[in-house]
């Protein structure tokens, strides 16, 4: 009788023993980081994997032009609230010859929480001396930053392409001159990121909308900056066209698209530029993608009325 009473006396210790260590182990302290921010996916024959160089909070309800209880009312359909937690991301194509990076992130240049892309490249497996060539939605400095590591460029190998228009303005010291004080800092952080590829001979200006390489196309689509740029990737009858800045808060422009934006030149042309984008997107049945889209940032548009609903792709393993 003894035996057969302490055998369960002895598993109720050893599982109570095991509980407190579960418990001991619960209190360690929160780890407080994210896993590595890249996502890959099969576009064709090609490899596509966006890099994600953080999030940014900005006070969407004060920047896009509508008023702010608005904006906080759309927002909070998604069950979000102002400051918003924004994605930045670029997008690296592997077309099997190429390698191709469609804008750099912020480095240093738009406060701590980014410039994390270089980082997430490495952890994706490629090293910045393989990349071929870099194209630039636009010159402002959340999408050109992640060109230079300190004084050297990021990516010694790389041409960079970018709107002949955004050269223009950006890289215009009497135009940088001429800016308001607060808006002196995108012209500087222009030039101190495309400068020295257009110095070392490795900066090429998109002049026109047309093919870049084979199945890379890109599209002028001035509004949000003088030469705003749209890519369109292509291999094997699938396409996803990255629309750069045309968008920066789906909560709201998706179901809204005349919503603007206080980062745009030129609100009126953007919104049209966006309107066409998305009308074309829901046409070709195409995926989009986007530098502020929440990571991983590709999905699909789906017309509704008129506003569109996204439909984020499904988690899949390149094949």
């Amino acid at each position: 009788m003894t035996s057969m009473i302490s055998k369960p006396l002895r598993l109720a210790a050893l599982l109570a023993a095991g509980f407190v260590a579960m418990s001991a182990q619960a209190a360690a302290p929160m780890a407080k980081f994210q896993a590595p921010g890249f996502y890959r996916m099969s576009l064709g024959d090609f490899e596509v994997t966006v890099l994600n160089d953080g999030t940014v909070d900005l006070p969407v309800d004060k920047l896009l032009k509508q008023p702010a209880e608005k904006t906080d009312k759309a927002l909070a359909k998604s069950f979000l609230k102002s400051p918003l937690e924004t994605s930045v991301n670029g997008f690296l194509i592997n077309t099997g010859s190429k390698l191709v990076l469609v804008d750099t992130g912020a480095a240093g240049l738009f406060g701590p929480t980014l410039g994390r892309l270089a980082a997430n490249l490495k952890a994706a497996g490629y090293q910045p001396e393989q990349v071929d060539e870099i194209y630039i939605t636009h010159m402002h400095p959340d999408h050109v930053g992640g060109l230079m590591a300190g004084d050297q460029r990021a990516f010694p190998n790389a041409t960079v392409h970018a709107g002949k228009a955004d050269e223009d303005y950006w890289l215009n010291q009497a135009n940088a001159d001429k800016a308001p004080a607060e808006g002196k800092g995108m012209f500087q952080g222009a030039m101190a990121s495309v400068g020295p590829y257009v110095k070392a001979g490795k900066f090429q200006p998109i002049t026109a909308s047309g093919e870049l390489m084979p199945g890379i196309k890109g599209y002028v689509t001035a509004g949000h900056t003088p030469g705003h740029v749209v890519y369109s990737i292509e291999s094997k009858g699938q396409k996803l066209v990255l629309l750069g800045d045309l968008m920066h808060v789906a909560a709201v422009q998706f179901d809204d698209p005349s919503v603007t934006i206080a980062f745009d030149t030129d609100n009126k042309t953007a919104m049209a530029e966006r309107k066409e984008a998305f009308a074309d997107a829901v046409k070709g049945g195409y995926l989009i993608g986007a530098a502020h889209l929440q990571f991983p940032a590709i999905g699909h548009l789906r017309a509704n009325g008129k506003a569109y609903q996204y439909v984020p792709v499904n988690y899949s393993q390149p094949r």
